[in-house]
């Protein structure tokens, strides 16, 4: 098992810089991946960023390339999303997941409301 707690949302004006964090505990020695998902107010979920636990190798969903940047730190089994330059579409509950078998993202933090205000 995997538990996950992320922090950092809240109220933005658009254009400003949010930081994101998750903290990652429990059978985190087994990490393959963590990524990032949000879902707007009324939407299906959707994937922002995941970076790969050894190498650090990241990809990203189109709509957020050269605004977001994920990062990790490996001895605090943190992983971080920086987001630059929000617009209101990015208005959202982001959500932190761990994939632990590189199959898919099992396990998930319980949300981060990010709000922006144009």
């Amino acid at each position: 098992q995997v538990q996950l707690v992320e922090s950092g949302g809240g109220l933005v004006q658009a254009g400003g810089s949010l930081r994101l964090s998750c903290a990652a505990s429990g059978r985190t020695f087994s990490m393959y991946r963590m990524g990032w998902f949000r879902q707007p107010a009324g939407k299906e979920r959707e994937f922002v960023a995941a970076i790969y636990w050894s190498g650090g190798n990241t990809y990203y969903a189109d709509s957020v390339k050269g605004r977001f940047a994920i990062s990790r730190d490996n001895a605090k089994n943190t992983v971080y999303l920086q987001m630059n330059s929000l617009k209101p579409e990015d208005t959202a509950v982001y959500y932190c997941a761990a994939d632990v078998s590189g199959a898919d993202f099992r396990y998930w933090g319980q949300g981060t409301q990010v709000t922006v205000s144009s």
